[in-house]
């Protein structure tokens, strides 16, 4: 028998069980967490009749008036919610799949908790009717190819050269705004161009690169994670623990060259600040405004710069950094501007994964699931399952060669 009561409502259980599962202090963040907690109430709104669907009242008795608890689950729930995310709402089936994931996680933890006396989500009964695997293999997910990424890379960095060119040969007469206006337009190609060789050359995770305005964690690498003359990076892992990264050599130049550009007031700024500049106006305001400066002093002070951002380098007013989607949408801007050739069925735009990804194609290639492991920060089993066509590839060449052998012979 379960140890709480039966008649217990659905969602009384949702926070404590989300806390569980979030990461921070209080566990109240994570991207684990913002998922789970969008398909519990997703679960919670069908429970309780609210689906659409004027045939559907939900899974307690008509004759009921109140809200669902846990007596009224069991198996058959849980069939009919398999059976309801995999009708026709254009759904993919391993979108399917991992919606269900995040319910019967939470089915499980209920057992645990003594909400529930069996794990009634995981019987074969409750999951038949959910669709199977639609074949999706590890090979098939964006990895960006050797022409992909030289064609990137050397995008950017022949824009931060002309950028970086046209800022400092600037004659000595140009006016301060001007001049301003080019040390920005520097400083943002010359950021663009170290983010893009980070993210083609170290397979570091994105998220572990940025912020995740989700996980407190995870501010963003600042200046003083790097260590560009041992060649690392230290980095939040996804293991809930900090490590270090390898910073290759073709990342050492872009990133240093940068560094001196931006001339950061302190070790604790951002690698990677945001550029927005709405940001930036709020964050000079506010900080501004906490240093005794009155609101016309500051509107003084900000008409001296062209940019936010140059103001805050100058008075030591430290931005955020850019969050993983600020990330995307500079990768987006980027493939465009580079005319990138991309053939793929979900991103038409190099995504941040597909750097860690082709970095992994290389590192397998080259030298084996052991060592591409180890730069990849995952177990060799994940390594050599994520990268299996690599594999199956090699003995397809391996079987060639010995049937040509055995014909030959004939």
């Amino acid at each position: 028998m379960p140890d709480r009561p039966l008649s217990t409502p659905l969602d009384d259980s949702f926070e404590r069980y989300l806390q569980d599962k979030g990461k921070g202090r209080g566990g109240d963040g994570g991207n684990y967490r913002r998922n789970a907690a969008r398909e519990l109430e997703r679960f919670a709104e069908w429970a309780a009749g609210d689906r659409g669907d004027d045939d559907w009242t939900g899974i307690a008795p008509d004759d009921a008036e109140r809200e669902p608890t846990f007596d009224d689950l069991d198996e058959r729930v849980f069939r009919e919610y398999a059976r309801h995310l995999g009708g026709d709402r254009g759904l993919k089936q391993n979108t399917v799949q991992t919606y269900y994931r995040y319910i019967s996680a939470w089915c499980g933890w209920c057992v645990n908790e003594g909400y529930l006396e069996a794990h009634y989500a995981q019987r074969a009964s409750a999951m038949a009717p959910l669709p199977g695997d639609d074949g999706r293999k590890p090979g098939d997910q964006q990895a960006w190819t050797s022409e992909q990424r030289h064609a990137l890379t050397r995008h950017v960095d022949e824009r931060a050269r002309d950028a970086v060119e046209a800022y400092t040969t600037l004659p000595e007469n140009t006016d301060p705004l001007d001049k301003q206006r080019a040390r920005y337009a520097a400083l943002k190609a010359a950021r663009d161009r170290a983010l893009v060789f980070v993210l083609a050359y170290t397979a570091v995770r994105v998220g572990e690169l940025l912020r995740d305005p989700n996980d407190p964690r995870r501010r963003g690498v600042r200046w003083e994670d790097l260590s560009l003359d041992d060649g690392s990076m230290d980095v939040y892992r996804k293991k809930q623990q900090w490590d270090a990264a390898s910073l290759p050599d073709p990342v050492i130049s872009p990133l240093r060259s940068y560094r001196q550009l931006m001339d950061p007031p302190t070790e604790r700024w951002p690698v990677f600040p945001t550029f927005d500049q709405r940001t930036l106006a709020a964050l000079v305001r506010e900080e501004l405004a906490e240093r005794g400066e009155r609101p016309e002093a500051i509107a003084e002070r900000r008409a001296e710069y062209a940019r936010d951002l140059l103001l805050a380098l100058d008075e030591d007013i430290q931005p955020p950094s850019i969050t993983t989607d600020g990330a995307r949408s500079i990768l987006q801007r980027l493939s465009k501007t580079a005319e990138i050739d991309i053939d793929h069925p979900k991103h038409d735009y190099l995504a941040p994964h597909g750097g860690r990804r082709g970095m992994g194609e290389v590192l397998v290639r080259a030298f084996g699931y052991t060592v591409a492991a180890r730069y990849l920060d995952n177990s060799e089993e994940m390594v050599r399952e994520r990268y299996s066509h690599i594999e199956a590839g090699e003995l397809g060449d391996v079987a060639t060669e010995a049937l040509e052998e055995i014909d030959s012979g004939v």
